[in-house]
């Protein structure tokens, strides 16, 4: 077993052979995000004296501007290391399901979920919002001068290839929403999207942004603390002219956006979950996203020696895959909005003696491609499980609800899984550490009116029938399970590694084999960023028409022939692809020298830059 684990790993890197990118170091400061412009705004923040707060809040009001696969009426899941408490700190900035968004609404139109695009899948902005109280509650610079960079890349930006042809590809839809019109078909002709490295002006969005500043320095002249005058910003966007402006287009368009919903929003500010896998704390928001997933996958694997298995040897791969089957089944019917009745049983999901339980299920010699959620409630304090009666039909309600289920080609299954945003990592000299997964309201995005806002199209995440997901059904204030996922994790007390991924399904997959290739086999952050990795379709899409594929596992393609073979004997369908790791971000803190490295994988054009 020993020599499998050898041969893999110089297989996948060769032995001294370097990475496709550099570690990243720093002694004073690192930013990693998923574009170098993005970076760029990190970078000028820090060499401005800003703390890594203010940082990730200047990179993520840059990528919200330039598109990076969200915008700014997007979504924020934050984590955040606060050195002065030694505490990790959640940022909830969902969205909510507006006024009217319920079950029955989306079925008498004869929708099975709601629907993909348009102003019917928007949940109410959360970025800002949690822009706003992450950079009053723990930054250190005014809204002014974290916007700063976004400000000047809304007056006109050198447009991405990723972005601009997005555009060109989405514009038939693109053209039906006035005001995304008039933002994103700035060209006459077969092309109508701007060209890469054309000028990209947002002058709406600019204007919206600006008025944010403004508020903010009418407070500060009269006298106002610099938190006083950040939530006063976030006052107007929400509670203002530009919240009144945003419902007001919203219904224009055909969607439910009220101004009392906006009025209403707030982010939480919350303690994560976390699981301890030998002698690591890792920390997760908890299931208003399918971060526990890999929590509860560590606790599984913890009852294995997978360094013996040998680095994605057949054994290893299999292992990964029926841990992961049992803990997606569980994502996929308990869990939903904490602040929404039923309770989730979070506790008895993160229970060590649960894992144990649930390892008992699997088959060595086969997939189960008919694996089912189990029951946490056995393993907490609290009332039975009032919805067991659903788990003996659980994954045949599919076929009742729609009767196409299964009938799509892998292609778009694998587009649905795989949907991008980007993430955000910051770190600091002074200990504050950042690890961020907004997303929301990527192109094709709804503009809400004149405010040059892209509205999030996260509603497409809830489900309408309880026997699908009772914690999950979509109504009106309720945040809908979403898939974004930073991680935290500490090593006696002292942050040992801050990391996420873009890629909707597949996010806590990657970041669980990520972190097992730096402490099971002794990668570095580097090395293990750019890993090959497994993918997995047999969890019910996030996205569009939530379908799954079981048995369905994405293996690179430089995967043995000999443990291709051995995977299709146990009944998996494999494919193969150049690249498996996903487009992990993360900061690797080396206490014996007092410095951090950053990895940045070469899955995309994600960049970091540190000092």
């Amino acid at each position: 077993m020993k020599w499998t684990f050898i041969f893999l790993l110089s297989f996948t890197f060769g032995f001294g052979q370097r990475t496709a990118k550099p570690i990243i170091h720093g002694k004073h400061w690192v930013a990693i995000t998923g574009k170098p412009l993005g970076a760029t705004a990190g970078a000028t923040i820090f060499a401005q004296g800003g703390n890594a707060v203010d940082a990730a809040c200047a990179m993520l009001a840059a990528t919200c501007t330039m598109y990076d696969v969200l915008s700014w009426g997007g979504e924020t899941q934050a984590l955040v290391y606060n050195p002065k408490t030694k505490k990790v700190i959640g940022i909830n900035a969902l969205g909510v399901a507006p006024t009217g968004a319920t079950a029955e609404f989306y079925q008498e139109k004869g929708h099975e979920y709601p629907p993909q695009f348009g102003p019917l899948s928007a949940v109410t902005p959360g970025t800002p919002g949690g822009l706003m109280t992450m950079l009053a509650e723990y930054g250190t610079m005014s809204l002014k001068e974290v916007l700063t960079p976004a400000m000047e890349m809304a007056k006109g930006y050198p447009i991405e290839a990723q972005a601009a042809n997005g555009i060109e590809r989405q514009k038939k839809r693109i053209a039906q929403w006035p005001y995304s019109k008039k933002v994103f078909l700035v060209n006459e002709g077969e092309r109508e999207a701007p060209y890469p490295g054309e000028n990209f002006v947002q002058e709406d969005l600019y204007n919206t942004l600006q008025k944010l500043v403004e508020t903010e320095a009418e407070v500060l002249a009269s006298g106002g603390t610099r938190e006083a005058a950040i939530y006063a910003a976030n006052d107007r966007f929400y509670k203002g002219d530009i919240a009144q402006e945003i419902a007001r287009s919203t219904q224009e368009q055909g969607g439910l956006i009220t101004t009392d919903d906006l009025a209403n929003y707030e982010v939480y500010l919350e303690e994560p979950v976390k699981v301890n896998y030998k002698g690591i704390d890792v920390f997760k928001l908890t299931h208003w996203v399918q971060g526990p997933v890999m929590l509860q996958s560590l606790n599984m694997l913890e009852e294995f020696d997978l360094k013996a298995m040998g680095y994605n040897s057949s054994r290893y791969i299999h292992t990964l895959y029926q841990v992961m089957n049992l803990a997606f089944a569980d994502r996929d019917f308990y869990y939903g909005d904490p602040y929404f009745p039923p309770v989730e049983p979070i506790n008895g999901l993160l229970s060590k003696r649960y894992a144990k339980s649930r390892i008992k299920e699997i088959d060595w010699e086969k997939n189960d491609a008919t694996v089912k959620p189990g029951n946490p409630y056995r393993f907490q304090v609290g009332p039975n499980n009032p919805f067991l009666h659903h788990l003996k039909t659980w994954g045949e309600e599919k076929k009742r609800h729609n009767p196409n289920d299964g009938n799509q080609d892998f292609s778009a299954l694998e587009s649905e899984f795989n949907l991008g945003t980007t993430t955000i990592q910051a770190a600091d000299k002074e200990g504050w550490i950042v690890s961020i997964t907004p997303s929301g309201g990527w192109i094709p995005a709804v503009i809400a009116g004149n405010t040059g806002i892209g509205l999030s199209q996260r509603a497409q995440s809830f489900v309408l029938y309880e026997d699908e997901n009772p914690y999950n059904v979509i109504e009106p204030g309720k945040r809908p399970r979403a898939t974004l996922t930073p991680a935290l994790a500490l090593k006696n007390g002292k942050p040992f590694l801050s990391f996420a991924v873009q890629g909707g399904d597949t996010q806590d997959q990657n970041l669980l084999q990520f972190f097992l290739n730096m402490v099971e086999f002794d990668m570095n952050v580097q090395e293990a960023a750019e890993a090959a990795n497994v993918n997995s379709y047999q969890m019910y899409s996030s996205f569009g028409t939530h379908s799954k594929e079981a048995g369905r596992i994405v293996v690179h393609r430089d995967t043995p022939p000999w443990v291709i073979k051995d995977l299709r004997k146990k009944g998996y369908n494999v494919v193969t692809r150049a690249l498996t790791s996903g487009p992990i971000n993360a900061i690797w803190f080396d206490w014996e020298h007092g410095t951090m490295w950053g990895g940045s994988s070469n899955y995309g054009e994600d960049y970091g830059i540190g000092w």
